[in-house]
């Protein structure tokens, strides 16, 4: 036996083609019809381990090959059990933090299976539970989904994971920064201990390895670049500008690769939906994607931007990693990741599959703590292609998150903060469900007023009905 924590023999790195890792034929002969034509690194050093039944722990940034690192092998052991799976019972779990990244994996395992018995099957949240339910009544070789979905078929009974011989944790980290370490503990207490478990995460904090102790027993530990190193041909800068004037920077931008794809990332899902409301205004073809988003909205303006009917996608952090669209050449952190390690992913995004890629970061002065924090993680400077780097005092006066950061000047005297409830004078009041007439809501815009440019939330005044979000922003999803 290996010692915990060996890492993959270095003859297997070596090895050029799919055949020469031992996989199946029918594998191999689905494999012809893709666009994967020899293995990654990942890949190289993955497959043969996992074949073998050892637990795995993978660390490599998105667009490594991770999903047919862990999926050919995985694959390759289930065609061999030669009798279809008992109803409502799962052969191989694979758990994914984003309705997104589900999808991709999902279909990735379906262009696999072509002309094999293997049935691969999908549940999101933000989908139908009772159409999942049904496709569960028949049994599932792999089932991929998000932990809160799961968590709602097992609890109605619509699914056992007691049959589960494998279990995949994919982006594991992301799933620890969403709050899912509850929900995969929840899990795992259904699933048998006698089984393979493999975890796939882009860094490596202590919680992931507490993860990796408790799950996992004698791993083969596989790491093909750095946590924190981004793809060798992405060129980065960044530009120094207030954050009122990000977006006519971001217009200049586009305009300067007309036909070239573009991602943009915003920090909140308010901010990043004005964004492309005011792209779209400028004349340019734009979608976006984001937790107030329905999971069937997200999937249609998904496969726009990837059919190359978008020029432009404003994204928040859901489009993070685990989204590969290799038409990307351009991505623009509109707004600075609040974790650094996030940046990483938003520029992974580009340079897919060996191709270059550009990606701009936009730094006002509240956000050069977060801009210093990617720095550090990257342990070299992003170069300066615009402005200059913000001086102490002008950082110290810029607003601070929660405190309308985004908003351009002072805040107007007796307006408040962005997600406050609007004061109201003491004894005063108005009939439950009735509406002012003819007042503006306090704090509120002038009608016909445009942004400033910021990526800043709608203010809700009095009387203004919130918005509430889609299932499909539920965290759960």
């Amino acid at each position: 036996m290996r010692p915990q924590g060996g890492m993959a023999r270095p003859k297997d790195r070596h090895m050029t083609t799919f055949a020469e890792l031992g996989l199946s034929p029918k594998l191999l002969k689905a494999l012809e019809k893709t666009t994967l034509k020899q293995p990654t690194p990942i890949q190289v050093q993955s497959i043969p381990q996992i074949m073998k039944g050892r637990d795995l722990m993978g660390l490599a940034q998105t667009g490594t090959g991770k999903t047919a690192a862990f999926g050919l092998p995985l694959l390759h052991r289930l065609l061999d059990i030669g009798h279809p799976p008992r109803p409502r019972r799962v052969r191989a779990l694979i758990l994914a933090p984003t309705r997104e990244l589900v999808t991709q994996i999902n279909d990735n395992l379906t262009t696999f299976t072509k002309g094999t018995a293997v049935k691969v099957l999908m549940v999101v949240g933000g989908a139908s539970i009772n159409k999942q339910s049904m496709s569960l009544a028949r049994g599932a070789d792999v089932l991929v989904a998000t932990p809160g979905r799961l968590i709602d078929l097992i609890e109605r009974g619509d699914v056992s994971l007691e049959d589960t011989g494998y279990l995949v944790l994919d982006e594991a980290d992301h799933m620890l920064d969403m709050g899912f370490i509850h929900a995969l503990r929840r899990i795992a207490k259904h699933i048998p201990v006698k089984r393979q478990t493999l975890l796939f995460s882009a860094t490596m904090p202590k919680d992931i390895e507490e993860i990796a102790d408790t799950y996992l027993r004698d791993p083969v530990r596989v790491q093909v670049a750095p946590p924190g190193k981004p793809a060798e041909k992405i060129v980065q800068g960044v530009h120094f500008i207030p954050n009122g004037d990000k977006a006519k920077l971001l217009e200049s931008y586009l305009l300067k690769h007309p036909g070239e794809q573009a991602l943009v990332f915003g920090r909140t899902k308010h901010g990043s939906e004005k964004l492309a409301k005011l792209l779209g205004t400028w004349g340019f073809k734009v979608g976006s994607i984001h937790g107030n988003k329905s999971q069937n909205q997200r999937d249609r303006t998904l496969t726009e931007f990837r059919n190359g009917e978008l020029d432009v996608l404003v994204a928040t952090d859901v489009a993070a990693r685990g989204i590969d669209i290799p038409g990307v050449r351009h991505v623009y952190n509109y707004d600075m990741p609040n974790v650094p390690e996030n940046y990483v992913h938003r520029i992974g995004r580009t340079a897919r599959a060996g191709a270059e890629g550009n990606a701009i970061a936009f730094c006002a002065p509240a956000e050069m703590g977060e801009f210093m924090a990617i720095e550090k993680l990257l342990k070299k400077p992003i170069p300066v292609v615009g402005g200059a780097p913000w001086a102490a005092d002008i950082v110290a006066a810029a607003p601070k998150p929660g405190q309308n950061r985004n908003q351009r000047g002072p805040r107007p005297q007796g307006s408040k903060p962005q997600g406050a409830k609007p004061a109201r004078p003491q004894g005063e009041g108005r009939p439950q469900g009735a509406k002012p007439q003819g007042a503006k809501p306090q704090g509120q815009r002038p009608q016909g007023a445009k942004p400033a440019g910021g990526s800043q939330s709608p203010r809700r005044g009095d009387g203004a009905k919130p918005r509430r979000p889609q299932q499909g922003g539920q965290r759960r999803g």
